[in-house]
Order: structure tokens, then sequence, then C-alpha cells
């Protein structure tokens, strides 16, 4: 079997050619978090290229969609998002779905998510002098009491990017045929309170994209993009997978060792510049107003320290959480980048799934032998030659 390459119209879901003459400058990566991406040519013999009824060649940035398909399954799914031309060929770039809110402005109705909001009062603007007393009344009477704000309901993580893909597919042209799942995350965005309320506003202009990542960031959560046939294999299905907190879990039960199914390791890395044990994070307001955490840990080393904005949130338990995070990726954990692995009982390819936390067993120069606990956060599966290279992180850098 080889692979298989097929276009189809991204916006009217017309497929244009079952057999694309595509050569790959790899097999396709799903990211954990991320679009992913495919790369490859297309050769001056393929004279399919010309325009179809819509007037619009079969190859076309964010146009055209295409799927690499190995034994009757789809393996990746992205849109063209970048035709270069270099000297006789084509090159192209395709990302996946999940790239599309990137950059695209939310422009729908908006959310306000614990927001206070003042009651109308009938005494309002009838105690000029603050006295605690009504205007004229004779004999004098108090104030009453004033009624409490009623604060907005809070939305789920989940709803939010839910609303933005609805919106983003509200449009003619934007209607991707995206589904994601259905469930909460069981994270609120706002305070209970009303002090520090989550807007999304299209006077901002915020970004669809940017949105989503960081409304995932407050969840701790995950998610990964997919394509398949339907049942008729007549139509493709686009799915967002939402993890409730982290996608995966513990993979005891599969084995990677070098000399077994590791045929391949990057070099191990610490941090180097990268490294930090101090972490500041400057929230919403501005000046001295500035809401800001200060997340450090006393490693016996010289202070490195690391600014990051989170100008969404005032509240200081959020922004604690933003620092704490980023503290545990700057951390100085030896991190193995990436591994090869060939097909083997011990890990057959494809038994894991992107997010799972498995245990590397390696052994490094001048260290010697390693065991550590990492996250796939991305995969490249070659089926033909039975080998797929992990993209990894270390599992400790998760909340």
């Amino acid at each position: 079997m080889s692979w298989r390459y097929i276009a189809q119209r991204t916006t009217t879901h017309d497929f244009l050619d079952w057999d694309v003459p595509f050569v790959a400058k790899s097999v396709p990566k799903r990211e954990l978090n991320g679009p992913g991406l495919m790369q490859g040519t297309i050769g001056p013999e393929y004279m399919r290229l010309m325009a179809k009824p819509d007037g619009l060649p079969i190859i076309t940035e964010w146009g055209t969609t295409l799927y690499a398909e190995y034994e009757g399954r789809i393996r990746w799914g992205g849109i063209v998002t970048r035709v270069r031309y270099e000297g006789q060929s084509m090159s192209i770039e395709c990302a996946g779905y999940t790239a599309y809110p990137h950059g695209m402005p939310f422009v729908g109705p908006v959310i306000q998510s614990g927001a206070k909001i003042k009651q109308k009062w009938a005494y309002d603007g009838k105690d000029k002098n603050h006295d605690g007393y009504i205007d004229g009344s004779s004999p004098k009477k108090k104030m009453p009491p004033r009624p409490k704000d009623k604060l907005t309901p809070r939305w789920d993580a989940f709803d939010v990017v839910r609303h933005i893909w609805a919106h983003l597919q509200n449009y003619k042209r934007g209607a991707l045929g995206v589904t994601l799942d259905k469930h909460d995350s069981g994270y609120l965005l706002g305070a209970s309170d009303g002090d520090d309320p989550w807007n999304l506003l299209w006077w901002e202009i915020p970004d669809c994209g940017a949105t989503i990542d960081d409304v995932m960031r407050l969840a701790k959560a995950d998610y990964v993009e997919r394509h398949a046939w339907d049942g008729t294999k007549e139509k493709m299905l686009h799915h967002i997978d939402l993890g409730t907190r982290r996608l995966g879990r513990t993979r005891s039960d599969l084995r990677f060792a070098q000399g077994e199914n590791i045929i391949e390791t990057a070099t191990p890395q610490g941090q180097g510049d990268y490294y930090a044990n101090n972490v500041y994070v400057l929230g919403k307001g501005s000046g001295k107003k500035t809401a800001h955490v200060r997340v450090v840990v006393d490693d016996k080393r010289l202070r490195r320290a690391r600014v990051i904005s989170r100008k969404s949130t005032a509240n200081i338990k959020t922004l604690t959480a933003y620092g704490q995070s980023e503290r545990a990726r700057h951390s100085d954990m030896l991190t193995v980048p990436s591994i090869a692995v060939r097909q083997h009982p011990n890990a057959p390819l494809g038994s894991w799934a992107l997010g799972d936390r498995i245990l590397i067993q390696i052994e490094v120069p001048w260290i010697g032998e390693l065991a550590l606990w990492h996250r796939v956060v991305a995969e490249e599966i070659d089926p033909a030659a039975g080998v797929a290279v992990l993209s990894l992180t270390r599992a400790d850098f998760y909340g």
C-alpha cells in the first residue's frame, strides 16, 4: 500500500481530485493543542491544476483541503495555507483546521462571564448632599439600602471555545463543518464575586485563535483535531476532541526503551537561556495599579527571571496559576525532545494517543541510564516504513 492524497474544495466540500500527485517532504505531523502540518511538492506534469467551474485552481491557498490517506484511513487533513513556485515545481504547505481561527477577529455576540450588572434603583440621585436621607423628604426619611448588583452567568471554558467556532462557521465562506465535543471543562471563567469578569467583546477585536488558546490554558485542558470518512466514504468528518483537564493517560502498558523499539533519540537538553527560577506575571491594570504576582523557586542557583503578560485578568489566583505553569516550563529538568521508534510488540505503531504519558528509557553519554516520563505532543507515523517520530515534553511541565 502507498499514501494517497485527496483534494477537496474547503468551502463547498466538493472533492476535486482523488489522487493528487503530491510528493510529501515527510509524513504528516499531528499535534496536541495545535494544527499540525504537511509539506510537499507537485511537479509540472500535473495538468489537472486547470481552474474548476468555481474559477479557482485545484490547489489554492485557503481554498483547498488536502487529505493524506493510507490503507483507507485518513491519517491527516488540513488546509493549503501557502503555495510557492520553485522552478517547475509547486511547493505546498498545509495546516490543520485548528489553524483557521488564528488571525481571525472575533466580531460576534459578546460574552460577559461573571460581570456585575448594576440594578436600577428608584432612589438614584435622591441624596445629592450624601447625608443618608432622601432629599426634600419631610419628615426626613432614610435612604433604603441599594439593591445588590446581579452577576452575569459564568461561562464554562469549553462553551467559549464552541461559541467562537460557531461564530467563525456562521459565515458563508467559513462553514468548515467542524464539530466539537459537547461536554464541559468544569472551569468557569471570571471570579465568583464579580470582581474579575472575563469578557469577549467584539469592539476590542480579539483574535479568535489566541482567545481559544488562552481559555484552554486557563482550564488546563487539551484539544486534538481529527478527520475521518463517514460510514459511506462520501463525506469527510472534522472533529475537535476537548479533554477535560489533560488529554491522554499514563501508559504503563507500553514500553519505550533504547535497543528495543527506540531506534534514534534527539540529544537530551536542559533549558539553557530558557531556564528561569523567578517568574513575574503582569495582569490587568496600568501603572502602579497593575495586578501582578511573583512565582519563585529557591533551587540554590543564580536568580534568572522571566516576565509574562496576562492582561485578561486581575485575579491573583489565576495569575499565580499562570506563573506556576510558566515556571515549570522554564525549570532545569532534562528533556528528550523527540524519539524515533519502530514497530514493536512493546508499543505497536499508533497504540499511544496524543497527550499520553510514556516512560522513556535511554542511555545518555556522561549521565548514564535515564528513565523519564514524557508526554506525546506530536507524532509523525509512517506505516509504510513501520517507523514513527514522537515529539515529547516532560510530563512534569503540566499541572
